[in-house]
């Protein structure tokens, strides 16, 4: 791989132009986008240029979605700086800290032949690991019984007790795994259309205001960390009504205030039948339903896409998981930074930097970058159930969205974006439950509108599981 040395905005608009291929957003559209701002993360990958892509990608989405309902065809701007800082965290507490972003146990450990990641930030998680590998929940202790451990034998020892794990690999070695394989041979986003549950309606809206495009759509959010929660986010930031909804226990810890703002948040416990039985009245008067499960959960619980159709014919449904739809990890659970170890990305960093340590992405960038393709995913959806009535489902994958990003090498003099400055911040005080907060600018504008949320940040779990206007 090697690395370029332009400092234009080119790698980003070709992936632009193929992510915008992949949801079928017409080539014409990124005829007027502006892309302003320089500067990248520091990666042997083009981390910033992806940043800016996702976003503009859900950009011209939208900007679609406003010309369809108004006549009127706004101009897209993304700002490449916030793009990139938005891939990080765009919430600076005020008084107050964030809880640590990852257990104590998590991170990367040198086996007898290699590397490997454990993920134990979930409880359930970290006990599978320390079960298998015999030890306390001490790191160094974790770390002398890791590397007596072959990586592939550790990875599916500790798979198989239901816990996550990945084993590094490289970029041509994950390319002919079994599930490599499999998940680069499918579509970068998959969709297809359902049945019809609405009159299409072929002329203009009088009463659609473009400066809040996505008010009176309501928006069924079944994500946990990172992804989904980052598209639910973006359609709330244009007045989309989302309405989270996660298991009585559920926690994310320091994702909650960086994700849940503009949202309302219930729980509701899909294995109770009469929870179940709540749930599936939502999604009889939703427009869009997100989720992230492994492809055989929901079906599993009696939920599957079949059911959701024929529940709430015309929904648009968007899911994401984390190896893909097809392959033997179907179902295997994943993190970004799992997959990151899988796929080659933290080897190809650790080999192009000379480091004797996996050397992941800056930001948890497959998340990101997938969280804005899910809501480009979701207005690419009303916008063909506006033409004709019919649903759409859309999924991917961030081990497919992986693939598509590390065919992208970084720039090598680009200006380095350092941490958030002063200026980067909106100036209003976003008065969240845990305290007051600072909010990075948005990345993104159209003309006629603005990405702004109706609330602050809030805890899972505050509100009821019902939407708005209901009784």
């Amino acid at each position: 791989m090697t690395i370029s040395s332009t400092s234009d905005h080119q790698g980003a608009r070709s992936m632009i132009a193929t992510l915008s291929a992949a949801l079928g957003v017409p080539d014409h559209a990124a005829a007027d986008l502006q892309i302003e701002g320089a500067g990248s993360l520091p990666s042997v990958f083009a981390v910033s240029d992806f940043a800016v892509a996702s976003v503009a990608t859900a950009g011209l989405a939208l900007a679609k979605w406003i010309t369809l309902r108004s006549g009127m065809q706004p101009v897209t701007c993304v700002d490449r700086r916030l793009a990139s800082l938005w891939f990080g965290f765009s919430i600076a507490p005020q008084g107050w800290d964030l809880p640590s972003v990852w257990d104590a146990v998590a991170g990367d450990y040198r086996g007898s032949d290699g590397w490997i990641r454990l993920h134990t930030n979930a409880p359930h998680h970290r006990a599978a690991a320390l079960s298998e590998l015999g030890t306390d929940a001490d790191r160094d202790a974790v770390a002398a019984a890791v590397s007596k451990w072959p990586i592939d034998d550790l990875e599916t020892a500790i798979v198989t007790r239901g816990g996550c794990a990945a084993a590094m690999r490289s970029l041509d070695k994950w390319r002919v795994h079994p599930q490599g394989a499999a998940v680069l041979a499918e579509p970068l986003m998959r969709v297809e259309r359902t049945a019809g549950g609405m009159m299409p309606e072929h002329g203009l809206d009088p009463e659609f205001d473009p400066a809040r495009p996505l008010a009176g759509v309501r928006v069924l959010d079944l994500t946990r960390v990172l992804a989904g929660p980052v598209a639910t986010r973006f359609l709330a930031g244009f007045g989309a009504d989302v309405l989270r909804i996660d298991p009585p226990s559920w926690d994310e810890g320091a994702v909650i205030p960086e994700v849940t703002l503009g949202k309302r948040c219930a729980r509701l416990d899909l294995k109770d039948p009469a929870d179940r039985a709540r749930f599936v009245a939502l999604v009889e008067k939703s427009d869009v339903l997100v989720h992230g499960y492994r492809p055989d959960a929901l079906e599993k619980l009696g939920l599957g896409a079949e059911m959701r159709a024929r529940t709430r014919p015309g929904l648009v449904d968007v899911s994401l998981d984390a190896y893909g739809w097809s392959g033997p990890w179907a179902n295997r659970r994943g993190f970004d930074s799992l997959v990151q170890m899988s796929s080659g990305i933290a080897a190809e960093g650790m080999e192009r930097t000379g480091s004797e340590k996996p050397v992941p992405l800056p930001a948890q960038a497959l998340d990101q970058g997938a969280g804005y393709l899910l809501a480009a995913a979701a207005l690419r959806g009303l916008v063909l159930r506006q033409k004709d009535g019919r649903g759409s489902r859309w999924r991917t994958s961030l081990a497919r969205v992986g693939g598509f990003f590390a065919s992208y090498p970084g720039v090598a003099d680009a200006i380095a974006i350092g941490k958030p400055e002063a200026d980067d911040y909106a100036e209003a005080t976003e008065l969240t439950i845990w305290g007051p907060a600072l909010r990075l600018r948005p990345p993104l504008s159209l003309s006629g509108t603005s990405m702004a949320w109706s609330g602050p940040a809030v805890e899972l779990g505050s509100s009821q599981p019902q939407w708005q206007g209901a009784n």
